[in-house]
């Protein structure tokens, strides 16, 4: 596995490389780790930062499909307090969500809340004649279409129906 993890224009040697892999997995602090290895702590958090990126890349790349039921929401991240809040909100990061109930959560960032930027994230994460829990957001109107059993709720109304709620991915 060492020779997978080796990184281009690394000055590391192997041996550094090898320890602070080690570090990393027990979970010791980038800085302690830095320490330890003798080298500087940006080296070692930078290190660290690309560890995290190709175990996010091949978590991305296997993930494996949603299925049951399956909350969905979104939500913006950032920005300044005042003025607007939530969608349309100047400088808000827009972030999508899913979670499997009593299970993984998926999220990504996403360019804009549109339904033809959310399907074919649901599509590819969610296995078909899954149940699917969303409030009353617009974008949603095309799951009825697909094949998934689709369930609102209409926060305005209330926030749960017995099984009828989304309030998992929101905690999350």
């Amino acid at each position: 596995m060492l020779k997978s993890v080796k990184l281009k224009h690394s000055r590391l040697s192997e041996s550094q490389t090898k320890k602070l892999l080690d570090f990393f997995v027990s979970g010791t602090s980038a800085r302690f780790a830095s320490e330890l290895v003798s080298v500087h702590r940006n080296t070692a958090t930078s290190f660290y930062d690309k560890i995290r990126q190709l175990i996010a890349f091949n978590l991305e790349k296997d993930s494996p499909f949603l299925d049951g039921e399956v909350e969905i929401d979104e939500s913006y991240f950032g920005g300044k307090r005042k003025g607007k809040r939530g969608r349309g909100a100047a400088g808000k990061v827009p972030v999508f969500g899913l979670l499997k109930r009593n299970g993984k959560v998926y999220a990504q960032i996403i360019s804009d809340a549109k339904s033809a930027t959310l399907m074919p994230i649901i599509r590819d994460k969610v296995k078909p004649d899954s149940i699917i829990y969303s409030d009353t957001f617009k974008s949603y109107n095309a799951l009825d279409v697909y094949e998934f059993k689709h369930f609102r709720i209409n926060h305005s109304e209330l926030f749960t129906d017995k099984t009828n709620h989304i309030n998992g991915i929101e905690n999350f």
